[in-house]
């Protein structure tokens, strides 16, 4: 449904989507910002609201997502908690697990390895070989010991559980050439990268402990073993199990202790939310009651009675036209129309004040309204509705709609100089999904320079209107040239109406 006022003769402008105008085309668009001043390439749309709404504050969660909120935070605490215990827990096992396997080779060292070097084996006879590897692979090697060797200084293998290994000179790295300067026992987690652990790769990661010995001809040996690394996970998940144990035990009871006062935490935000929203309620009902209260001592009061005035003063005029006073009786008709002029600002207060009828009637009646005194002012205005459009806004979308119109109206009235004026809400033809309804307000005036487009914003009643439009996310933007009339664009976003 459209609704159309016309007043006055027929217009020389056509509407906007109408058939291009036969007029000289307008400068190229520049980028648009509002406050910056235009040079040559005049901007032709000036833009005083770009559509973004100011963040709005979040309402509180539920009180079940708060819930699910702590348990997934609890979650992952936890499961941090695991990951750190048990990566602490696997430090502590293998520094356990190391400690034992030295005092353990230092024993085997001076109680089996020790008493049982002689000069013998150094010099290769078979023999004593023989009956220093039956004690390795007896008591040695039966207790966890992987792989055993015996160093001379200079890098030489003297003994090793693998014959073939037996006289084969490899380079002695820095650690273990110090522990022969050093006397000393070291343990670490071998990575079997160098060339003598080729047998050692196959059994996967291995604890290495070496420590010099001496024969009974104060000879120094370096004294090797390769122990297995199970111990040290067998021990880290131990550890790790009785430190997950006190931590899981321990968040729980944080957990315990904390729900009651969460959910009376909770118990206070919503009685307090609840009150927030009663108190905006109350306000907003005292301010439109308030409002309400005004416009009806001003329409019962003020207004009717210069409405009485305005026709006394009209009678009055007519007695002394009657008697042949005809100065005084244009005096007096002048006064008449003054008061009635006053009477009309009133009855644009009392809209202003309370749309009763933008509320009852519609925002097409309420533009028809607005555009009716325009006409004894010799303007003739268009007013195009598509009431399919118009029904899609929201109570404070129409409210924005009414008060922008009104504001073009009015300076139509005080600057234009136009002869006509077209009002159009429709469908926003620009392709803009967050903005589907477009508010168009067109006059064929005398337009303004765009020198003063960056004043626009000191001006009260559009600084007004820019920020009412950003309060609901809508778009205002205005274009006009000196000579050739000004058009306001009013984009606006579909909301639900409550």
């Amino acid at each position: 449904m459209k609704a159309t006022e016309r007043s006055g003769g027929e217009s020389t402008l056509p509407l906007p989507g109408a058939a291009p105008r036969p007029v000289v085309p307008p400068p190229p668009i520049a980028p648009t910002a509002v406050g910056e001043r235009p040079h040559r390439n005049l901007p032709l749309w000036w833009t005083l609201a770009d559509g973004i709404a100011p963040p709005r504050v979040p309402p509180l969660p539920s009180r079940r997502r708060m819930l699910l909120q702590l348990g997934l935070a609890a979650f992952a605490v936890f499961t941090l908690v695991v990951v750190g215990a048990s990566f602490a827990a696997r430090q502590l096992a293998e520094r356990q697990v190391l400690n034992d396997v030295a005092h353990r080779t230092d024993l085997i060292a001076l109680a089996l390895v020790q008493p049982a070097l002689d000069d013998a084996l150094l010099a290769g006879d078979p023999k004593a070989y023989k009956t220093f590897d039956t004690m390795v692979r007896e008591r040695i090697i039966a207790n966890g010991i992987r792989r055993v060797k015996l160093w001379e200084p200079d890098g030489r293998i003297v003994y090793s559980d693998v014959p073939s290994l037996v006289g084969k000179r490899f380079t002695l790295d820095e650690e273990q050439t110090a522990t022969l300067s050093d006397p000393r026992t070291q343990a670490e987690v071998t990575d079997l990268n160098r060339s003598e652990n080729e047998f050692e790769r196959g059994d996967g990661k291995l604890l290495e402990v070496y420590r010099p010995v001496w024969t009974t001809s104060k000879q120094e040996l370096l004294f090797e073993v390769y122990a297995d690394y199970e111990p040290v996970q067998e021990r880290a998940f131990d550890l790790w199990r009785a430190l997950a144990g006190v931590l899981a035990s321990s968040l729980m009871l944080l957990l315990a202790l904390m729900l009651p006062v969460l959910w009376r935490l909770l118990d206070r935000l919503d009685a307090a939310q609840h009150q927030r929203e009663a108190l905006l309620r109350r306000a907003v009902d005292a301010s439109a009651r308030e409002r309400r209260r005004i416009a009806a001592d001003l329409h019962d009061g003020p207004v009717q009675d210069l409405v009485a005035s305005s026709l006394a003063v009209s009678g009055a005029a007519e007695a002394e036209r009657a008697e042949g006073r005809a100065g005084l009786a244009t005096t007096i008709s002048e006064a008449a129309s003054t008061v009635r002029a006053s009477v009309a600002s009133l009855r644009s207060l009392l809209v202003d004040i309370y749309p009763e009828r933008l509320a009852e009637a519609g925002l097409s009646t309420t533009l028809v309204d607005l555009a009716r005194p325009l006409s004894g002012r010799g303007v003739e205005v268009d007013v195009d509705v598509d009431e399919a459009v118009a029904s899609r806004l929201s109570e404070v979308a129409q409210q924005l709609t009414h008060r922008v119109a009104r504001e073009c109206l009015r300076n139509v009235v005080r600057h234009a100089e136009a002869c006509h004026v077209s009002i159009r809400l429709a469908a926003n033809d620009h392709e803009d999904p967050d903005h589907p309804v477009l508010l168009t307000v067109e006059d064929n005036g005398i337009g303004f320079d765009p020198d003063i487009l960056p004043r626009l914003e000191g001006h009260f009643g559009i600084r007004v209107l820019a920020d009412l439009a950003t309060e609901i996310g809508a778009v205002l933007r205005v274009s006009s040239f000196r000579g050739r009339g000004t058009t306001w664009q009013l984009a606006l976003p579909v909301e639900e109406v409550r």
